[in-house]
C-alpha cells in the first residue's frame, strides 16, 4: 500500500518554480534546482540551472547565474546567462553581462559591459575539429 508512493513518484524539483513576491525582501545567497520568478527584492546572489524571471517590480542587487533569463525589473550587478538573456522594455540593467544570446527590446535601459560567450565556444570547437582531421 505505501510502497507505491516510494517508487520515484516524488515531485520533480527541477520543474517547480520558486517565487519571491512583491513586498518581500530577501538578503543572502539563493541556490535552487528549480526556476525563479522575482517580483520582490533580492540583495544577494542567485544560482539556478533553469530560467530566472525578474518581473516589473523585481529588484536584484548581486550576481545571477542561470541558463535563461527574462528581465522586466531592475538588476544591479553581474549576470551570467548560459543561453538567452531577454531584456524587456521596462528593464533597467547596470553592471556586467556574460551571455550566449541577447535580446533587448526598445526602451530598455542597458548600462552594462556585455560579453557574448555562445558563438566563441562554437567557433573554438569547430576550429579544433578541423585541425584534428587535417
Amino acid at each position: 500500500m505505501f510502497s507505491d508512493n516510494k517508487k520515484g513518484k516524488g515531485p520533480a524539483l527541477t520543474n517547480q518554480q520558486n517565487r519571491i513576491s512583491q513586498g518581500t525582501t530577501l538578503k543572502g545567497d539563493v541556490t535552487s534546482e528549480g526556476g525563479f520568478r522575482i517580483d520582490g527584492v533580492i540583495e544577494g546572489n542567485i544560482t539556478a540551472p533553469n530560467k530566472i524571471v525578474v518581473g516589473k517590480t523585481g529588484v536584484v542587487t548581486g550576481t545571477i547565474i542561470c541558463n535563461d533569463a527574462d528581465v522586466e525589473g531592475k538588476i544591479v550587478g553581474r549576470l551570467e546567462i548560459k543561453n538567452l538573456l531577454s531584456i524587456k522594455t521596462s528593464a533597467h540593467i547596470e553592471g556586467e553581462v556574460i551571455t550566449g544570446k541577447l535580446a533587448v527590446e526598445p526602451g530598455a535601459t542597458f548600462n552594462a559591459s556585455c560579453e557574448m560567450k555562445g558563438n566563441l565556444k562554437s567557433l573554438s570547437n569547430a576550429k579544433g575539429k578541423g585541425e584534428r582531421s587535417a
